[in-house]
């Protein structure tokens, strides 16, 4: 009766969703296939999308240059009813028209501005619901959930933006996460998932400042109330803290599940006071939404000490499987592996095996001998990096980057932490991050991935204090609890690029009923990091996801550039590129308004990885009938090659305009 009651309730939930344009959810749709029937625009006309709208949301103009400094700007908009919604990073919950992009309410929730977020501010998405005991046109008859960046789960009338007073007290649930360290130490970054009349939430949780974190508990609460209908930790009592869901959950109506991706217990890479495998973490879960009781669980990493916890959206969508139809579950990650799963019992379907893994941790680590791998899926990222392989413009650079390579420990994937200094690759930032991944109907799958590699090095206690002051500037981190810290940094040239060979990002198209690759190229050019704009093609690590249209598109934002892209399904020919204020590290969505397409992403840059921050929700749509083209124009100056002829333009102008000043006031 459980499972009927439950089953009965999505359901009604999904058809609620159905009768909205495209666009309801956060991944699309409470799986987050990020695929939308939207087929208006074409690989034949994508070259004439033009700048619909654009909106600011005021953070440049009111918060100090050095608090922009400290945000993600992460938001992918949904489409509730009639009103386009998003949340800034100090959580502000707006919605906009559709068609203009003109605000029509806008709800602040007073977040402090000096907690120091342990992962910056930052505020991905938002959830809506529609209660459909309400009368019609009543108060919250649709709600918008937020988590915040302080612990609250906030519900807001989705016509006004006003608090739903039913709901806890005056509209919000404040979230005890127990004893802090900081008060920036816990916050919820993901949009919250909706199952049925229940919303649920997880927490993102400083990772390396002490083994005894907080738990990882993910919550449910009533969305009419705002009661605690049930919370479920990942973890066994006594072990540690973290193993918490800081990434989007997705919900399968039908079944009556959410569906988790948990992260690594903590701290990241000393696991000496949690030995075994240290389940339920690192692992795709999936929980009975009326009651949080566990339905099944896959564990993806054992014993975690790199930071390869589950960053992006468990994906649930239906694909041929030995000629019939199976609903699954497909896992991407960090390691740039594909896991899919059976929706119903989370056995893989197709192959894995376990596999010897490096060993010799530090003093008490005690590592898993093996990790699971998929045994006929091809990896999305390499692994493994030899001197040899060292990437450089330079011989002095390329030198430099061997050097820096031999010396550290790097046995392939896994290789344990250790005070020698160890090569991660791929980087903990993913292989593929929280972006997720984007799958058609013909079970071909999109990702984008990063290729970077980190440097781990323990740092002995007693050591920890003078390693900390001789690295200003550096991700330092106590671990306290343990006897180690950490220092972790990027695998940088003396020029500040990657060591590790191009492309450093990527586009992929996996094809999951023939086990194979259709295509990959770079993803994101050097123009903004190069000198005097120089655009190479050589792919950037990048943050946000794809998606993929009926139209036979697939957009991305998420490299360091200033572009919105669309590349050609079938082939993976970059089609077009939009120009945005500042590099749109954000998944973009799309939805049909009015009879006209848009596609639309956050550019608010990137704080963490040094790019330019700014406020900018950009549209992009093809021309309103009788509306001027402006295509060609747009195609040449939106071109890295064509923005680097107008610098090199520029400076001949300056040279020509300097010398007839010289001649002019030689003649005077």
């Amino acid at each position: 009766m459980k499972l009927s009651i439950a089953a009965a309730c999505a359901a009604t939930w999904g058809a609620a969703l159905a009768a909205d344009a495209d666009w309801p959810a956060y991944g699309h749709d409470e799986g987050g296939t990020r695929y939308s029937p939207a087929a208006q625009i074409t690989p034949a006309n994508v070259g004439e999308l033009e700048r619909a709208w654009i909106y600011r949301t005021g953070d440049v103009a009111r918060r100090d240059p050095a608090l922009m400094k400290r945000v993600k700007s992460e938001t992918t908009p949904i489409l509730a009813g009639d009103r386009l919604v998003l949340c800034t990073p100090f959580n502000e919950a707006i919605a906009l028209d559709p068609a203009s992009g003109r605000e029509l309410w806008r709800y602040d929730a007073q977040v402090a501005t000096d907690r120091r977020p342990a992962n910056r501010y930052d505020c991905r998405g938002v959830a809506q619901w529609h209660d459909a005991a309400a009368p019609a046109g009543a108060a919250c008859a649709r709600r918008i959930f937020m988590g915040t960046a302080d612990a609250r789960l906030i519900a807001l009338d989705a016509a006004s933006g006003r608090p739903c007073a039913g709901f806890a007290t005056q509209g919000q649930v404040q979230i005890d996460p127990g004893a802090l360290a900081w008060p920036g130490e816990f916050q919820i970054t993901s949009a919250p998932a909706v199952a049925g009349d229940v919303v649920i939430v997880g927490s993102s949780i400083d990772d390396n400042g002490r083994s005894d974190a907080p738990r990882g508990t993910v919550r449910a609460f009533d969305a009419r109330s705002g009661a605690l209908r049930w919370s479920w930790d990942p973890l066994p009592p006594g072990l540690a803290g973290a193993a918490n869901v800081w990434s989007t959950m997705s919900v399968d109506a039908a079944r009556g599940l959410v569906v988790l991706p948990t992260s690594s217990p903590s701290p990241d890479f000393y696991g000496g006071a949690r030995p075994g495998d240290n389940a339920h973490a690192d692992s795709v879960v999936a929980l009975h939404a009326a009651d949080g009781t566990l339905a099944w669980a896959f564990q993806v990493v054992k014993h975690d000490v790199w930071d390869y916890d589950l960053a992006a959206q468990p994906t649930l969508s239906t694909i041929t499987v030995a000629g019939a139809r199976r609903d699954v579950v497909i896992q991407a990650t960090k390691q740039g592996l594909v896991f899919v799963l059976d929706r119903d019992t989370g056995r893989p379907v197709f192959p894995v095996e376990e596999r010897p893994v490096p060993q010799g941790g530090a003093p008490g680590e005690p590592l898993s001998p093996t990790q699971t791998f998929p045994a006929d899926l091809p990896p999305l990222v390499p692994s493994t990096i030899r001197p040899e392989d060292a990437f450089g413009y330079t011989p002095w650079v390329r030198n430099a980057c061997r050097d820096r390579i031999a010396s550290l420990r790097h046995e392939g994937l896994y290789t344990p932490p250790s005070t020698q200094g160890t090569l991660i690759y791929p980087m903990t930032g993913g292989g593929v991050n929280w972006g997720g991944i984007a799958i058609d109907p013909a079970d071909v799958v999109y990702v984008n991935t990063s290729r970077a590699a980190h440097v781990v090095r323990l740092i002995p206690r007693d050591r920890f204090a003078a390693a900390k002051a001789a690295a200003p500037g550096h991700e330092v981190s106590p671990q306290r609890g343990t006897p180690y810290g950490m220092q972790r940094d990027v695998l940088l040239s003396p020029l500040g690029t990657p060591c590790n060979p191009t492309p450093w990002g990527t586009l992929a198209a996996l094809d999951l009923r023939a086990h194979r690759l259709l295509w990959e190229v770079p993803l994101g050019t050097t123009e903004e990091i190069a000198p005097l704009g120089i655009a190479l093609h050589t792919g950037t690590p990048n943050f946000g996801g794809p998606v993929a249209t009926a139209g036979g598109l697939v957009f991305i934002g998420a490299a360091m550039d200033k572009y919105l892209r669309a590349f050609d399904a079938k082939t993976g020919a970059e089609l077009w590129r939009g120009r945005l204020p500042v590099p749109g590290m954000a998944t973009p969505m799309t939805y049909d308004w009015q009879g006209r397409q848009y596609v639309v992403i956050s550019a608010g840059g990137h704080g963490e990885v040094g790019t330019a921050t700014s406020d900018a929700i950009v549209a992009f749509a093809l021309p309103a009938p009788g509306q001027a083209r402006h295509a060609l124009w747009n195609r040449w100056v939106d071109q890295p090659g064509a923005r680097f002829g107008w610098r090199v333009a520029g400076l001949c102008l300056l040279l020509v305009g300097a010398v007839g000043g010289w001649r002019w006031w030689r003649r005077s």
